[in-house]
């Protein structure tokens, strides 16, 4: 007989739909702002849905563990210790506009945030390699960059990959397929492509980022 376990408390609050997310950042920022929760109908009325949606969600906060709500009170809605938001994480860094790396241009100042947890987000799992070497050096990916892999085989002919070799050699080499032959080609003109043919060559990856320290 197979066992399934139930999500932990800790488990469930992190499965939160936009709106319940919505829903706890507005009564964060209320509180911060004004010093007192938001009622039921401000909620409907900031979301622009309707008082009954808003019950539902905060019923289903108030299960998750996020949310404390007093009985026959107005303004009773508290956040729980156990209340976590993307924006609060030490990983999430202020976007605070753009930078003119050419010509001089308007200093626009955007109120949004760069989160360096679920920037590399995937369906895949993931996991990192620092570089050693330059022969990928012409699509920006330098001797101690960290790179950032997928860790998949399904690869479009151009991509960055991890790929094994027979003789259990690792290298970070553009993929191409040209017929019954693989080409992994350096991005430096300093080195020569490696040709092999399809059982020669496993991929472990393909690279969706790049990680540089200063």
């Amino acid at each position: 007989m197979t066992r399934v376990s139930r999500p932990s408390k800790e488990q469930d609050a992190r499965r939160l739909t936009p709106r319940q997310l919505e829903i706890l950042t507005l009564i964060r920022d209320t509180r911060r702002r004004l010093g007192y929760s938001p009622t039921m109908q401000e909620l409907a009325d900031e979301l622009a849905v309707n008082k009954v949606t808003v019950f539902e969600h905060v019923g289903a906060l108030v299960k998750k563990g996020l949310l404390r709500r007093l009985p026959h009170k107005a303004r009773s809605l508290e956040l729980t210790e156990a209340a976590q938001f993307p924006d609060e994480r030490s990983t999430a860094i202020p976007l605070a506009g753009r930078i003119a790396a050419g010509l001089p241009i308007e200093a626009i100042e955007d109120v949004e945030t760069i989160d360096l947890e679920t920037i590399f987000e995937s369906r895949y799992a993931t996991f990192a390699l620092e570089v050693q070497g330059d022969s990928m050096i012409d699509e920006q990916i330098r001797d101690g960059d960290v790179v950032v892999v997928e860790k998949r085989q399904q690869v479009r002919n151009g991509d960055t990959v991890v790929a094994l070799l027979s003789d259990g050699e690792a290298t970070l080499k553009k993929l191409y397929r040209e017929g019954r032959r693989i080409r992994l080609q350096p991005a430096n003109k300093r080195y020569k492509p490696i040709y092999a043919t399809a059982g020669e060559v496993e991929v472990q990856g393909v690279v969706i980022g790049v990680i540089r320290q200063y």
